[in-house]
């Protein structure tokens, strides 16, 4: 722990798709960002993400090099959590409980994985401290929400936990109230789409981003079980075409052939009807969603905050806020903020304004 006057300077670590993103942060201000795209050819060579850790990990010691930063510059490391088993929301220590769950318990092989590895091998070189902050698999959930309809299929929480988490301790400062004693649905619009309810301080629902919930640029979100496993024993789709489908190429692709929400526009403004229709669609079942949400808040929502990529477009974020504006005040903040949150979470431990946690994973 620093001092509440000392300057912090924080390396943060984001492993995505197809890039790996590098930031520097003294405290809560950018100096340094660099987003490295990776070639998927390059990438397919690898037999699994783990095997991508040291080439990687060497990106990164490339991109200190360049720059002329050495690891004892910095007071702490950064990194985005993968998708580990359930937990609390918060800032964890990179650990050995950590890497255990990081490598031998996830849920789904993603290379935001690679970020826990990556920054404790640099933490280690340095003998400075390493943090994850909001993984995807942040479940906060009451025992309601865990229900789907078949006991062997209980509801996951999978979300843009990060962005949700950062975006609503924005706006409970903007508002002027703590996050621990404000009721709001937090919204995310980007390839995928999620809605969170957020009960003083906590994510107590949410839909999967990759199975339920609005049809986003790339996503199906839910579909009609029925047909689906009608679809499923047609014979035209094995398992990994089935799941593309329904992660990759449905949404926005389907109908439109694009997840370019700005290519969507372009058509809506040269007199697409079909275009603006199946828009207008994706917003009705986000605001539908956003419906869902107040119920589980009671109707008690203080405030509700757009982000997102999508949320650039004033157009989309006016329009979707008329139809969801009766239940509460909106607040649109665009964009994603990823970087910034991973920092501001290693920041706040440093500092000694929360506690880093121990992960231990389990239902809550």
């Amino acid at each position: 722990m620093v001092n509440m006057g000392d300057f912090m300077k924080i390396l943060v670590i984001n492993p995505g798709s197809t890039s790996t993103k590098i930031a520097v942060y003294n405290d809560e201000m950018q100096v340094l960002e660099e987003s490295l795209r990776h070639d998927v050819e390059v990438l397919s060579k690898f037999k699994d993400i783990f095997s991508q850790l040291d080439f990687r990990a060497g990106i990164i010691s490339d991109f200190l090099s360049k720059n002329n930063l050495a690891l004892s510059e910095f007071d702490a490391i950064a990194a985005r959590g993968g998708t580990l088993p359930p937990a609390e929301g918060g800032t964890y220590k990179v650990d050995e409980s950590l890497l255990d769950a990081t490598k031998n318990h996830y849920v789904a092989e993603h290379p935001s994985l690679l970020g826990a590895l990556i920054a404790d091998s640099l933490s280690k070189e340095a003998g400075i401290p390493a943090f994850i902050t909001d993984p995807v698999s942040v479940d906060e959930w009451h025992e309601l929400s865990r229900f789907s309809g078949l006991p062997e299929l209980p509801r996951i929480s999978l979300s843009h936990a990060l962005n949700l988490r950062a975006v609503a301790r924005r706006m409970s400062s903007d508002i002027g109230k703590p996050y621990n004693e404000l009721n709001l649905i937090i919204i995310h619009l980007g390839g995928g789409i999620s809605v969170a309810a957020h009960k003083k301080g906590r994510q107590i629902d949410a839909n999967n981003a990759n199975e339920d919930g609005p049809f986003s640029p790339e996503r199906t979100g839910s579909l009609p079980v029925a047909s689906v496993v009608k679809e499923c024993f047609s014979g035209k789709y094995d398992f990994s075409e089935m799941k593309k489908r329904i992660t990759k190429t449905g949404g926005l692709v389907a109908y439109l052939g694009t997840n370019d929400v700005r290519k969507v526009i372009s058509l809506i403004e040269s007199g697409d009807k079909k275009a603006e229709t199946i828009l207008d669609a994706m917003l009705y079942q986000v605001a539908k969603e956003t419906g869902r949400m107040a119920a589980v808040l009671h109707g008690k929502v203080d405030a509700i905050a757009i982000s997102g990529g999508i949320a650039h477009n004033k157009i989309l974020t006016d329009k979707l806020s008329e139809w969801i504006d009766f239940i509460a005040p909106v607040h649109v903040y665009p964009g994603e903020d990823e970087m910034l949150a991973l920092a501001q979470g290693a920041i706040r431990v440093m500092k000694g304004e929360e506690s880093a946690k121990i992960f231990k994973g389990g239902k809550i």
